[in-house]
């Protein structure tokens, strides 16, 4: 059967060959690589892997470290006199870190939906240069409700980020490149904290009448952040099939390096039966439960430097000792990434493997003496692991989902889920729990155990569907079975041909297409 088939061909010979779909309904890279019988040699795809680590990791993770580091410049600015300069309860500081989350997880959904609307890069650096507005503005607030309502455009802000970087992460890197990829622009958090950290130490020793410690914090990170936007604008691609450090060939190569994922590219077109299939998906939800669950520990981000004093160390070593949380973060993170990608069939497996430190550290934070500071220090950064599974979590539900709509809707439910275990993480540290926290860190030890245990849910139905799809193929073998084919018409030399378009770029989503095959 020829590939390619002139425009005059009749009703009968479409029925015959196969169906006939527009642009509008099939992935952006079907138009690009229709017709074309492209093989890449190894070689040659590790020289495209390793041109797009060099243009995008760098912009990715500068993003990711800036963005992280404003968020937490709260718990940073705690001990550095935002509480006393603004006349805060420990409620109110709680609600700080709370609204921050409501309002992602009310911005997420109509986020990811502008983020197939329009282009990704760009859309993203519109929101990080409004964020470094609200960031700069945190300096001119005097009490709760100035600081609630920056708080509350940062989070509609931040609603755009990591769905973004998912999106991005998926469109160009094959599915076991995206484990990695996702964790190095993650643990680009544990560098914000030592940032941040060593900042926040030089602002202790900056004495300017009328301007606090905490304003100058907040100031020079929203600069960073300034700059930040500006560059990511001119330089952050939006598609591979865009991309300005990509030849026309490359754009071609890099899309069909990603086929096998069989997940496509991007679709502008919002299908309102993918996000229906979305809703009504099980592992949506099951994603979900541990997106919320998983994130209470989250909670830890803004009372770390409480935390820290709480086990009596002063402000300065305390400031200081905060940097070795991100030490541990990157740390944390590079070995369970590396792990869950050279592992076969193994990143469910990882991650809940990193949730036994993490457990056994908030046990022991909770039991160990209250004068044992090098004790309850060593034990709170063992509890620090537990970050890990949400990472790897992240770029598992990409590769778990295909078809554009329905991945912007998962990506969104997830996310809500995330905001809502984020949103009501702070409301466990209460200050009737001080100066020990053994009630929260025994919600969070829950949180964790239960978490592990959802991950292993989810791996066993998605080894049941694979296993299905399996027999599938073998039940279409026996019986000499096929899909049909499908074509696109595209304009070449000035004339409408039509040429058949790979399963992959078909936007079809992961129950439709069962050629695909999810991650374990």
């Amino acid at each position: 059967m020829s590939d390619t088939r002139s425009k005059s061909s009749t009703t009968e010979d479409e029925k015959a060959h196969g169906a006939l779909v527009t642009s509008r309904d099939a992935d952006v890279g079907a138009e690009l690589t229709a017709g074309k019988d492209i093989h890449l040699d190894p070689e040659e795809a590790l020289r495209l892997r390793r041109k797009l680590d060099w243009h995008l990791l760098p912009l990715m993770c500068i993003m990711y470290l800036i963005t992280f580091a404003d968020k937490v410049t709260l718990g940073q600015s705690a001990v550095l006199g935002i509480i006393q300069s603004n006349h805060l309860s420990a409620n109110q500081f709680n609600w700080l870190g709370t609204i921050f989350y409501l309002s992602y997880l009310i911005f997420v959904y109509p986020q990811n939906l502008a983020l197939q609307r329009w282009p990704v890069g760009k859309w993203m650096s519109v929101n990080i240069l409004i964020w470094s507005i609200a960031l700069l503005c945190h300096a001119a607030c005097k009490d709760f409700g100035g600081l609630f309502a920056v708080r509350f455009i940062l989070g509609l802000c931040e609603a755009a980020v990591t769905p973004g970087f998912m999106i991005v992460t998926s469109m160009f890197y094959t599915r076991n490149e995206q484990v990695q990829r996702t964790g190095y622009w993650f643990l680009m958090n544990g560098v914000a904290v030592i940032f941040l950290g060593l900042l926040a130490f030089g602002c202790t020793h900056i004495h300017t009448p009328g301007f606090a410690p905490w304003q100058w914090l907040v100031t020079i990170t929203g600069i960073l952040t300034f700059i930040t936007s500006i560059v990511f604008w001119f330089f952050f691609p939006d598609s591979p099939t865009s991309a300005w450090f990509l030849t026309p060939e490359e754009r071609i190569k890099v899309v069909i390096r990603i086929r096998d994922n069989q997940a496509g590219v991007e679709n502008k077109v919002f299908k309102k039966e993918q996000a229906i299939e979305a809703l009504t998906d099980p592992k949506t939800w099951l994603f979900a439960f541990f997106a919320a669950c998983s994130n209470i520990w989250n909670s830890l981000i803004n009372q770390r430097q409480i935390i820290l004093r709480l086990f009596g160390f002063p402000l300065l070593q305390t400031t200081l000792l905060g940097c070795m949380d991100g030490v541990v973060e990157i740390i944390a993170i590079f070995l369970g990434v590396t792990i869950a990608a050279r592992w076969k069939d193994g990143k469910a497996w990882t991650a809940i493997l990193n949730y036994v430190p993490s457990i056994i550290g908030t046990i022991l934070v909770a039991t160990l003496p209250g004068t044992n500071k090098v004790g309850l220090l060593f034990s709170y950064w063992i509890s620090i692991w537990g970050i890990v599974p949400f990472v790897i979590f992240l770029s598992w539900v990409g590769m778990s989902t295909s078809g554009h709509t329905k991945r912007i809707t998962v990506n969104a439910v997830v996310l809500i889920a995330y905001s809502a275990g984020n949103a009501a993480g702070p409301f466990i540290w209460q200050a009737k729990y001080k100066p020990r926290n053994r009630v929260p860190f025994a919600i969070i030890t829950a949180c964790s155990a239960v978490s592990a245990f959802t991950l292993f849910v989810t791996r066993q139905y998605l080894a049941y569907q694979n296993k299905k799809r399996d027999e599938e193929a073998a039940a279409r073998t026996n019986k000499d079975g096929k899909y049909d084919d499908v074509y696109i018409t595209v304009m070449e030399d000035g004339k409408a041909v039509e040429k058949k378009v790979d399963r992959a770029f078909q936007d079809l989503t992961d129950l439709q297409n069962r050629e695909f095959r999810y991650v374990l």
